[in-house]
């Protein structure tokens, strides 16, 4: 997986890469030509005692060493440019695919591992391509050219060469090879540790509620020593790698200057020669040393490269129709026909042969028991779920055949759990529409009951919001969702259990405002709450799945014993008459 994800995106950069190898290719010739000047100076200048040729040498030395210097910093600058690139584009592209994701995507892979896979990922990935640039284009170079050149200096000390480089590659390999598994658990390991670590942030006062910090240090302390075992496994097979390249490095000069010493004894060898010869073993040696650090980088980033990979490549289950009808949605009416849901693997339907109309200028009303399908149903109309069996029409097209920006331009969501976004009161307010003024932003929070606590934040509209609207209540951040959706001003209004924080003084007011915003919009409202939905055109109950019975309030109280249980499991028989 990392040889095709390195070549698709680094497919645009192939200029920048080819600077990088001109530079390289120049600054591994110059290593590679100094330690035959060197040993010039030896046997033609300090053995002679010819002054003036080691001046002009030494000259030509600074000269290749000034050019060497000069090509080196080009060519780690170009490559560490492209490098960050990569990663900048690898990031890019998982965000575009994570966004095109539905629900049964998100909850497949998990939030924890997507942005693991996005930023940790992403950086083994990117540091592999830095290192490749700036290491592995010279190491072959240099241990090509190191041969080469060891072999014009002498044919029977290169025979060493025979022995060191594979002893050399040998021990790698085998280290290399124990490695890899070890990888892929340390990433996912990381995942389980940002999952901790996510969920007892967000949970931080259900645990102080229920004094459960002992416990959720030890599971994070679980989690955290898990990685470590890991970690450290891995780290020891590393230690062992440095030392063994080492220790025949060292080895082999040693070998190099045993035999060197007796062959310039006997009069078959030169100092100057053997000096160089020992350079460019070491040249050679550290270009399998640098090859090796690559190696070390290679396992963990192709099991990080298979990771992003697999998220690039999940379909997702919304799909996109490229014949989609560029219709416009005018009226705003919505109907379910026939319509079925199973969740992936599920043996039943959570929905099943459902049949609803909600017409614009009425409020039709959702109810029933926990786990009935409700949310499920809401979900269908935006498309954030396709139906497995039925229809769901808007305007009388079906959803799938239309374009979704005209989909999801057409309804105001105030889902089941309000989120907001970190920035401002207005920042939020404008998620429904870019060019709302303030006059419209106040009239939409007056609308939601929100105006007054708006008012009183420092700031008013431009009052800082947290992430996740975490610095104001429940009630208030669903205010804040209701009037986000009033901006909007959309055709239809879908209300997933949305007044549910509210109290009953200010959650009558609410639908009392909204009667005159909505007169000629579609409502869909889901509500656990009878005083909510008592008012409504229309009540469908809905039973496992199946709607049992639709009608007001008056005619399901007479009609529907499972609306009327749930009635009067909230209202007495006077109150809900």
């Amino acid at each position: 997986m990392l040889i095709p994800l390195l070549r698709r995106y680094l497919a645009p950069y192939r200029g920048a890469i080819a600077v990088v190898l001109v530079f390289q290719l120049a600054q591994t010739v110059a290593n590679l030509y100094l330690p035959g000047l060197n040993a010039d100076i030896i046997d033609r200048g300090i053995v002679t005692g010819d002054v003036p040729f080691i001046w002009r040498t030494g000259a030509t030395m600074l000269l290749v060493t000034v050019l060497q210097v000069g090509a080196t910093v080009v060519a780690v600058y170009v490559g560490a440019r492209v490098a960050m690139a990569l990663g900048r584009d690898l990031r890019a592209a998982v965000f575009d695919r994570v966004e095109t994701f539905a629900a049964r995507e998100m909850a497949q892979l998990g939030a924890p591992t997507l942005i693991t896979r996005s930023t940790n990922d992403v950086q083994q990935v990117q540091m592999l391509a830095f290192m490749g640039l700036t290491l592995l284009v010279t190491a072959p170079i240099m241990a090509v050219g190191g041969v080469v050149m060891a072999l014009r200096q002498d044919v029977e000390l290169s025979a060493l060469l025979l022995v060191a480089l594979p002893a050399l590659l040998i021990s790698v390999g085998l280290i290399i090879r124990r490695m890899r598994p070890l990888f892929r658990q340390m990433q996912d390991r990381v995942d389980g540790l940002n999952g901790v670590m996510r969920e007892q942030i967000q949970g931080i006062r259900v645990i102080r509620a229920f004094v459960k910090e002992k416990h959720e240090t030890q599971r994070f302390d679980d989690a955290n020593q898990a990685y470590l075992d890991v970690a450290v496994a891995t780290g020891r097979l590393m230690s062992l790698m440095f030392p063994t390249v080492m220790l025949i490095m060292n080895v082999s000069v040693v070998l190099a200057t045993w035999f060197g010493g007796y062959r310039i004894a006997s009069g078959d060898l030169q100092v100057g020669t053997l000096t160089a010869f020992q350079n460019y073993l070491i040249q050679i040696l550290m270009a399998v040393m640098m090859a090796t650090f690559m190696l070390m980088l290679w396992p963990r980033a192709e099991v990080s490269a298979e990771r992003i990979t697999e998220v690039l490549e999940t379909e997702p289950s919304i799909v996109v129709d490229p014949d989609a009808t560029p219709a416009h949605v005018v009226r705003g009416e919505v109907e379910l026909r026939g319509a079925s849901y199973a969740y992936p693997g599920a043996e039943v339907d959570v929905l099943h042969d459902v049949d609803l109309v909600a017409r614009p200028g009425e409020t039709t009303a959702i109810i029933g028991s926990t786990g009935s399908g409700k949310t499920t149903l809401m979900s269908l109309v935006p498309r954030l779920f396709d139906v497995t069996g039925g229809a769901v029409l808007l305007d009388g097209h079906d959803v799938r055949d239309l374009e979704p920006q005209a989909v999801w331009a057409a309804i105001g969501l105030v889902p089941q759990r309000a989120f907001l976004f970190s920035g401002t009161v207005a920042s939020n307010l404008r998620y429904g529409r870019d060019d709302a003024t303030d006059e419209e932003l106040w009239q939409a929070l007056e609308v939601a009951q929100a105006r007054e606590f708006v008012e009183a934040m420092p700031g008013g509209l431009q009052a800082p919001v947290t992430q996740g609207g975490t610095n104001v209540s429940g009630g208030q951040r669903q205010r804040l969702a209701i009037a986000r959706a009033v901006v909007k001003r959309p055709l239809v209004y879908l209300f997933d259990d949305s007044f549910s924080a509210l109290d009953y003084a200010t959650d009558a007011a609410l639908r009392r405002a909204l009667r005159a915003i909505t007169s000629e919009s579609a409502v869909i409202t889901v509500a656990q709450r009878v005083s909510t939905i008592r008012d409504a055109d229309r009540i469908v109950v809905l039973d496992q799945g199946t709607v049992v019975s639709t009608g007001t309030h008056a005619e399901l109280m007479a009609d529907c014993d499972v609306y009327r249980e749930i009635v009067l499991s909230q209202l007495t028989e006077e109150e809900a008459a």
